[in-house]
C-alpha cells in the first residue's frame, strides 16, 4: 500500500470526551470516528487492525475444528422468550418491533439462535460433537457507554457454541477451546492471563476469562506468582485460615466510641489493629407469591473482618441468599434497635440468620458494634458471649498478601481487561429449548453445551492500553495496521531516494510483508510523528545523506533512536525480525 492511495487522518489532540488512553489514541490515529454514544465507524486504519484480529481468530478456530456460520443480528423475540431472557435480560437487550408489530431483539449474543439451529439439524449422537462459530456485529444498550471501543454499544465479537452428547465430551470440547484461546492470545503478542471466573448471567459452572494485563484495566486479577493459580476477584479465594480458634483473654466490655462509626475509626481510637474489628452487613431476602408480592422477609447479618470487603458473587451463591438485597433502614432498626454504624450480633431485638466469614469464625477477643450509638463491644468471643453462627463461609474479596489456596505462596493482584471468555454451559439452553438428540439406544438426550467469546473490536483497545508511550501506539507485529513503513526523505528532490524506496517497497511486497510506502511528500518530522502515533512497529528512513554511504536507517517503534543499516541488507534484516 502507498500512503497516497490510502486514507490517513491523524489529530494533534484527542476529543474532549475521550477518557482512557486507547480511546484517545484511536481517535488521534484516525482508527475510529464517533457516530453516536457508544457507536463508532471503523476507519481504514482501524479496520485493518480488526481484520488482523479476525484472521488470527478464524485460523485458530478452524484449526480447533470449529465451523463458521453467520447468524442474523436481528432475531425473533420468541426464541429469547423460550429461555426467559427476553424478560430477564433487562434494558441492555435492545428490543424492537417490525411494521407488523412482531417483537425482535438486536443480538448481544446468540445462544438462542444457535440452539434453535442445533435442535433442528442435529438428530443423532453420530453428528456430535459440533462447534459452530461466527464473527458478527453485536449490540448491547449500555447505560453509560464509554472508553471508545472498550465499552461501546455496537461491537464485533467472535462467539462459538459447542454441542456434545454428555458432560465428559462437553468438558473435553471446553478444553479444546481453552487451548485454542491460548494459541490465539499468544499469537497476538500480548501479555495476558487466563483466570478462573464466575459464569454470571450466562450460566454454567466452568469458566475462564482471558485478561490482557494493563494498569488501566477495570478488572482485578488475583494470581500466585509461584504457581498457576489465577482467578478474577469475583471467583478468587485464599487459603482457609488455620484453626483452632484462640482462647478468650479479654472480658466482654461496652466501650465508648463517640462519633466513630467505621471499623477504621474505632481501631484508631482504641489503638488496636484494624484486623481485630468486625464489620456488620445486614441483608434481606423476600419470599414472594405468584403475583410477586412479599409474603415474608428474612433478615441476615453477615460478619467480616474490619479490613475486608464483602464479595457479592460469593454471598449470592450461599444457600438462601441467591436473591439477597441490602436491608432497609427500617428493617435494620426493627432488628437491631440502632441505625447502621454501630451494629453487632449482640442484644438483638429480633432474631436474624448469622453468617460469618471464615476468618471471623476463628477470631477471639474481637470488637463489634454495641447496637447503640457511640458504643462498641470489645473482647467478644464465640461460645462464651454468643452462640456459634448459623453458617461459616468465604464471604470476602481476597487482598494482596493472602495465602494462595494451593498453598504455594502469597497472592498478588494486578489489573486486566477482559477480551475473551469460555464457559461450559451444560443443559441450560438445550433444556429450555428442548434441544435433544437420539443416543445409541434411540433415546432422546439433552445436548451439553459450551460457549466461547472473544471481543474482536475490544481487543485492539486493550492492546493499546498495554502498549503505548507519550508518542502514541506501539503495536505488536501481529496486530499492526502495517508491519513496516518506508519513509523517504525529500524523495521529490532526490531520484536516488525515490528509486531506493520504490525498490525496497517492491522487494518487501514480493516477500509478503505488509508494508506501506509513505509517498505523501510530508516533512520528515510530520511523517515520523504520524507513524509513531499510529504505531507501525518497524520503520525504515531513506535519505540522501545515508544513501551516499550505502545505508538507510532502521528504527523499531520501541527504539529511542534509529540505527544505520546497509541498504543491501535492510530487507534481510526486516524479514529476520518479522520471523522472530
Amino acid at each position: 500500500m502507498k500512503a497516497s492511495q490510502f486514507f490517513i487522518s491523524t489529530l494533534k489532540e484527542a476529543p474532549a470526551d475521550a477518557e482512557v488512553v486507547s480511546h484517545k489514541l484511536m481517535m488521534r490515529a484516525g482508527m475510529i470516528k464517533k457516530l453516536g454514544a457508544g457507536i463508532y465507524t471503523l476507519m481504514p486504519i482501524g479496520l485493518r487492525v480488526v481484520h488482523k484480529v479476525e484472521a488470527i481468530v478464524r485460523e485458530e478456530m478452524n484449526r480447533a475444528g470449529a465451523v463458521e456460520l453467520s447468524m442474523p443480528v436481528v432475531q425473533p423475540a420468541e426464541l429469547w422468550q423460550e429461555t426467559g431472557r427476553f424478560e430477564k435480560m433487562g434494558p441492555e437487550l435492545l428490543r424492537i418491533a417490525d411494521r407488523h408489530g412482531n417483537d425482535f431483539v438486536v443480538q448481544p449474543t446468540s445462544e438462542e439462535v444457535i440452539t434453535d439451529i442445533a435442535r433442528q439439524e442435529i438428530r443423532s449422537y453420530k453428528q456430535l460433537p459440533k462447534n459452530f462459530y461466527q464473527i458478527q456485529t453485536k449490540f448491547r444498550d449500555e447505560r453509560r457507554p464509554r472508553f471508545g471501543l472498550m465499552r461501546g454499544r455496537e461491537f464485533i465479537m467472535k462467539d462459538a457454541y459447542s454441542f456434545d452428547r454428555d458432560q465428559v465430551s462437553a468438558k473435553a470440547s471446553y478444553q479444546v477451546m481453552a487451548q485454542a484461546y491460548r494459541r490465539i492470545f499468544d499469537r497476538f503478542g500480548l501479555t495476558y492471563r487466563a483466570v478462573a471466573a464466575d459464569s454470571g448471567a450466562i450460566g454454567g459452572d466452568l469458566s475462564e476469562e482471558f485478561q490482557v494485563i494493563a494498569a488501566t484495566g477495570e478488572d482485578a486479577i488475583v494470581y500466585c506468582p509461584n504457581s498457576d493459580y489465577a482467578a478474577n476477584m469475583e471467583k478468587a479465594e485464599s487459603l482457609a485460615p488455620a484453626g483452632p480458634r484462640a482462647a478468650a483473654t479479654q472480658a466482654l466490655t461496652k466501650t465508648p466510641t463517640p462519633g466513630k462509626s467505621t471499623c477504621a475509626d474505632v481501631a484508631e481510637l482504641l489503638g488496636v489493629p484494624l484486623q481485630t474489628t468486625v464489620k456488620s452487613l445486614v441483608l434481606a431476602t423476600d419470599t414472594l407469591n405468584d403475583k410477586g408480592e412479599v409474603l415474608k422477609t428474612q433478615v441476615w447479618l453477615l460478619l467480616l473482618r474490619g479490613d475486608h470487603d464483602m464479595n457479592e458473587v460469593k454471598v449470592g451463591k450461599l444457600p438462601g441468599l441467591s436473591a439477597f438485597r441490602f436491608a432497609t433502614v427500617p428493617e435494620i432498626e426493627a432488628h437491631f434497635g440502632c441505625k447502621p454504624g454501630y451494629l453487632g450480633p449482640l442484644s438483638l431485638l429480633q432474631p436474624v440468620k448469622l453468617v460469618v466469614d471464615r476468618e471471623v469464625a476463628v477470631m477471639a477477643d474481637w470488637i463489634c458494634g454495641a447496637n447503640e450509638p457511640d458504643f462498641h463491644i470489645t473482647g467478644v468471643n464465640w461460645g462464651r458471649d454468643l452462640p456459634e453462627p448459623d453458617m461459616v463461609a468465604d464471604l470476602r474479596n481476597v487482598v494482596a498478601g493472602d495465602s494462595s489456596p494451593d498453598g504455594q505462596g502469597p497472592l498478588a493482584i494486578e489489573r486486566g481487561i477482559e477480551v475473551g471468555h469460555v464457559f461450559y454451559l451444560g443443559t441450560k439452553y438445550s433444556q429450555a429449548m428442548k434441544a435433544t438428540f437420539l443416543d445409541q439406544n434411540g433415546k432422546p438426550q439433552l445436548m451439553e453445551m459450551g460457549c466461547y467469546g472473544i471481543g474482536i473490536t475490544r481487543l485492539p483497545a486493550a492492546a493499546i492500553e498495554q502498549n503505548h508511550d507519550e508518542r502514541g501506539i506501539i503495536w505488536p507485529d501481529a496486530l499492526a495496521p502495517f508491519t513496516v513503513v518506508i519513509c523517504p526523505i525529500n524523495a521529490d528532490r532526490s531520484p536516488e531516494v525515490k528509486a531506493a524506496s520504490e525498490s525496497l517497497y517492491a522487494e518487501l511486497l514480493a516477500a509478503g510483508v505488509d508494508v506501506l510506502l509513505d509517498d505523501r511528500g510530508e516533512r520528515p518530522g510530520a511523517m515520523f510523528a504520524d507513524w509513531e502515533l499510529i504505531g507501525v512497529p518497524h520503520r525504515v528512513n531513506i535519505g540522501d545523506r545515508a544513501l551516499k554511504e550505502g545505508n538507510v536507517e532502521y528504527q523499531h517503534r520501541r527504539d529511542a533512536a534509529a540505527t544505520a543499516v546497509p541498504l543491501t541488507g535492510i530487507a534481510s534484516l526486516l524479514l529476520a525480525k518479522l520471523k522472530t
